[in-house]
């Protein structure tokens, strides 16, 4: 019987629209709340300990706020009243399962990806990340601690790059581009398993669960396919320059993030027409060997029909056969079926079928 599987969506049915309802297994997750606020000049880095310390940053700064801990409704949805959030957006934000995409509203922008990384049993883990971006701050939501964006944070910490000298809309981009840049190290440890189930196809090098994790690489890709897909469309939103929250010359960086998506896209097609033709493979060698097997049989079948129809003749119990009454009829029936299996061996040596 077939294990039933656990619906998310269910915590969902019947509830009034704008339910703030966290879908995750995370229950038990602490809250963590980090905050940069910069400038040119300086910046300040401090863990939050109480939700009310996010509402204490003051004009003229970019400010970061992330908030580890989506389980945390409360805090979330009092952070929401302060920055004036849809309840929609606070919905979209403790609902794990939602695709990607991007929501524009009068004062902020609210955008959503998919963060993927390979844990230490090498699976798999897709992480939802939710941005929103203000006219000087940008408000980051993720399940549990653990990001791609130590690399931003070193930036601002040391001042490098462009970060501290542009606004909330570079920073925005300076996240995403470290979730994308990561989408990378993703693609090349698919493309490494992939190489590895075809060295291991071609070597005749397969163990019996091959199938079976020629599957699971198909769901993995097609995990990585349904996450990395939907940003081209928020992308090529945001480098359009409709909204004011994003600068003109943001823009140009924005643009270079669809660039990278497009080509993680296009690994992401290969890899997927790859790993059919690798089940493919798979199945044409099982068949191969088969028909090898099949072979060995037919010859030595091929073989031993003369000889059975000789060994035939001579056992049958009719008392006149002639050749009994020979004194060596014994040994040149032996003979006989010695030389016609040496001349059949050597016929299909010949013919290059052994």
């Amino acid at each position: 019987m077939a294990k039933k599987r656990k619906l998310r969506s269910k915590k969902h049915i019947g509830q009034i629209p704008g339910s703030v309802i966290y879908t995750g297994e995370k229950q038990d997750h602490k809250l963590f709340i980090e905050a940069f606020d910069y400038n040119k000049g300086m910046h300040i880095e401090k863990e939050l300990l109480d939700v009310e310390e996010c509402f204490n940053f003051e004009h003229g700064t970019v400010t970061w706020i992330n908030i580890n801990g989506l389980n945390h409704v409360h805090a979330i949805e009092r952070i929401g009243e302060h920055y004036e959030l849809h309840p929609l957006v606070l919905e979209d934000i403790v609902n794990i399962s939602q695709r990607p995409k991007i929501d524009e509203y009068d004062d902020y922008l609210f955008v959503v990806l998919k963060m993927l990384y390979y844990d230490t049993n090498e699976k798999i883990v897709s992480e939802q990340v939710s941005f929103v971006l203000g006219p000087e701050y940008v408000l980051t939501f993720q399940e549990s601690e653990g990001d791609v964006f130590d690399s931003v944070r070193e930036r601002i910490r040391q001042g490098k790059g462009r970060v501290r000298s542009m606004g909330a809309d570079y920073l925005l981009y300076a996240l995403m581009d470290a979730i994308v840049d990561h989408y990378f190290s993703v693609i090349e440890i698919l493309g490494n398993k992939i190489e590895d189930f075809e060295t291991n196809i071609f070597s005749g090098n397969v163990d019996e669960d091959i199938s079976q994790n020629i599957q699971n690489l198909k769901r993995e890709i097609l995990r990585v396919r349904r996450a990395i897909f939907p940003l081209r469309e928020i992308i090529s939103r945001m480098e359009k320059g409709d909204n004011s929250l994003i600068e003109p010359k943001t823009i140009t960086y924005f643009r270079d993030v669809y660039d990278h998506l497009i080509q993680v896209s296009e690994n992401i097609d290969i890899y997927r027409e790859m790993i059919w033709s690798l089940m493919d493979m798979y199945m044409t060698t099982i068949s191969n060997k088969m028909n090898e097997v099949m072979k060995v049989l037919t010859i030595m079948a091929s073989i031993f029909i003369p000889l059975t129809f000789i060994a035939g003749i001579y056992g049958m119990n009719f008392e006149y056969i002639p050749e009994l009454q020979y004194r060596y009829s014994y040994f040149i029936l032996w003979g006989v079926m010695i030389v016609m299996f040496i001349a059949m061996l050597f016929y299909f040596k010949r013919k290059k079928w052994l």
